[in-house]
């Protein structure tokens, strides 16, 4: 039964043995000891052969008590192995699998922001859950069944050519009949397990998305069109999958059909041996059970095969992930023992678009300077290019042509920890994980003191509404921290990088939920917690970059000024739009 898997995926099959191979003896004894079962199912036939040949013949109870006392042995035998095999087989595949759902989170923890864009979130999801299931499936099966299902076949032909040769030529046209049958179920059934995994990536992407925003579904009023929308991806998933396993609905009945048949031939030809004194009735009996196990081993090797098929579409899958070229490494660092010390950063001719086949530059001859410990703000209209510009600072994306330089070395020149380490961001979405609060700003320091991160807290105007809380410090978030405000989830996250103690912090429009008073006072804080450090901000509001040693205004990916407040005023029409509408506004209220 020979089948057509993917261009080159027989080569990357050499993935796995690094997760076989620790467990060998499992994969090793496993199989071995499922022999014990194939053994007790070969002699037993035999052994009811004699008893009924002889003992039942010849009406004798101690004949019959032996071979009895015979087949209970090898039960118990075949109970002992399969139990073991079965164990082992298990472990080994549960083993295999959790290896290498770690290594492919690993190597998820290892990609860039390209490589995330590159598969959605809810397709890495199913990589990591359902097709790795399916390779653990792949492997259990394989091994309960990779020495007992030929072992029945080679076992059961011998003993029934041992019994009776002419009988046996049955086998000659049902083997041949069944292969091709199941061959062409499976050629037609592969490629539809490949669509099946899509679907399910497609409905676990809704899911994801759904739960997610679930404040905002509600919000406005959209439940029905979330229903419907998952209504037809759940039908899309249910049709792909009904689809795909029609070819383990059609295989059953074609093996139970060849076995019904098979065995009806024999019975009534064996039955004619019989009357004519050419057969003894154990012997037929004997016969007709080894049938059963061939056929019922080639069942299995069909189940192992339809299992594999399925297998490999998910295998082509997590490959995909594995073999994923990590576009932002710092494999090529020239400075990767180098720390960041005073936090100097300047900008040389930087272009940048997120798709080489774009044509248009998100960032566009972007060049300045800061020296270290400058506070400059960043400001200009929604899509100028604000976020994407301090995103190639510590290397989340890298720069399509120019440099980014902070103390006058190339970003790619260290090592990601260090540079990192040294860059405290917060992010325009706020994210906060479930624990406790004190757990969340330990994410800038894990050694931080008690007091320590109350001075962080104090700094970023949250000690005030964490000590309100019953438990303090303590009191648990949950997911995403949808339990606080917003107002209260960006202070916390301000006291989070606060606590790194960053030679660059960079806020990224993440005061936007705080009432002026309370900006102006974390302003203030920075002052004293972070003299020394180099502040980014970014914000919409020009109250909150005006004090800053230099703004830098930004139109449509280029800069269209830079210079303090008073000097943008007079040289920027850009920055005078800007600060007259808000003017007006505040005139207005």
């Amino acid at each position: 039964m020979c089948m057509q898997y993917p261009k080159g995926l027989d080569n990357k099959l050499k993935h796995y043995w690094k997760y076989i191979k620790p467990y060998g003896l499992l994969f090793i004894f496993g199989p071995l000891l499922m022999l014990t079962e194939v053994l007790g199912e070969i002699v037993l036939p035999k052994i009811m052969s004699g008893m009924i040949n002889v003992g039942i013949v010849n009406s004798d109870p101690a004949y019959i008590l032996g071979r009895a006392g015979l087949m209970i042995g090898f039960i118990c035998l075949m109970i002992i192995g399969g139990v073991g095999g079965h164990y082992l087989s298990i472990k080994a595949s549960v083993y295999f699998s959790a290896d290498l759902r770690k290594d492919l989170f690993k190597k998820v923890q290892e990609f860039s922001f390209k490589n995330i864009d590159d598969f959605s979130t809810g397709s890495l999801v199913t990589r990591l859950t359902n097709d790795i299931t399916q390779m653990q499936n792949l492997i259990r099966m394989s091994l309960i069944m990779a020495m007992r299902a030929p072992g029945m076949l080679i076992g059961g032909l011998i003993m029934a050519l041992s019994i009776n040769v002419e009988l046996a030529k049955v086998l000659l046209y049902v083997i041949p009949c069944l292969a091709a049958a199941i061959a062409a179920l499976l050629r037609w059934g592969f490629p539809k397990f490949g669509m099946m995994q899509k679907k399910l990536d497609a409905l676990n992407s809704s899911i994801q998305e759904n739960i997610t925003n679930v404040r905002v579904v509600k919000s406005f009023v959209r439940e029905d069109f979330e229903i419907e929308k998952f209504r037809k991806s759940n039908r899309d998933l249910m049709e792909t999958t009904l689809n795909a396993l029609k070819t383990v609905v059609f295989t059953m009945p074609v093996m139970m059909l060849a076995m019904n048949l098979t065995t009806l031939l024999i019975v009534w030809n064996g039955g004619q041996l019989v009357i004519g004194s050419g057969m003894q009735v154990g012997d037929l009996t004997a016969f007709t059970t080894y049938i059963v196990q061939i056929l019922m081993s080639l069942m299995m090797l069909s189940m192992i095969i339809m299992q594999f098929s399925r297998a490999m579409a998910s295998s082509r899958r997590i490959i995909e992930v594995l073999d994923t070229e990590v576009d932002l490494t710092d494999d090529k660092a020239a400075h990767k023992d180098a720390v960041i010390s005073s936090g100097g950063v300047e900008f040389r001719n930087v272009c940048f678009r997120y798709y080489e086949s774009r044509k248009e530059n998100v960032l566009d001859n972007i060049s300045f300077k800061i020296e270290p410990g400058e506070t400059v703000g960043i400001i200009g209209t929604t899509g100028s290019g604000k976020t994407t510009l301090v995103q190639l600072i510590p290397r989340l994306y890298d720069v399509t042509s120019g440099e980014v330089l902070v103390d006058g070395v190339n970003v790619k020149d260290y090592s990601l920890e260090h540079l990192r380490t040294a860059v405290g961001m917060v992010l325009q979405k706020n994210v906060l994980f479930s624990g406790t609060i004190r757990d969340n700003l330990k994410w800038g320091d894990e050694n931080a003191t008690a007091e320590e991160i109350e001075a962080a807290a104090e700094s970023a105007q949250a000690h005030g509404f964490v000590s309100g809380f019953t438990d303090g410090y303590e009191t648990e978030l949950d997911q995403g921290g949808v339990n606080v405000s917003g107002g209260q989830k960006q202070r916390l996250c301000i006291a989070r990088a606060l606590l790194k103690k960053p030679k660059i912090l960079i806020l990224d429009d993440s005061t936007s939920a705080v009432d002026t008073a309370t900006e102006a006072r974390i302003r203030e804080a920075f002052k004293t917690s972070l003299k020394d450090s180099t502040k980014i901000i970014i914000s919409q509001r020009i109250n909150s970059v005006m004090d800053a040693d230099k703004i830098i205004v930004l139109d449509d990916g280029r800069v269209a000024g830079m210079g303090t407040h008073e000097e943008l005023l007079k040289t920027s029409s850009s920055y005078r739009e800007i600060y007259s509408s808000q003017t007006d506004m505040k005139e207005v209220s």
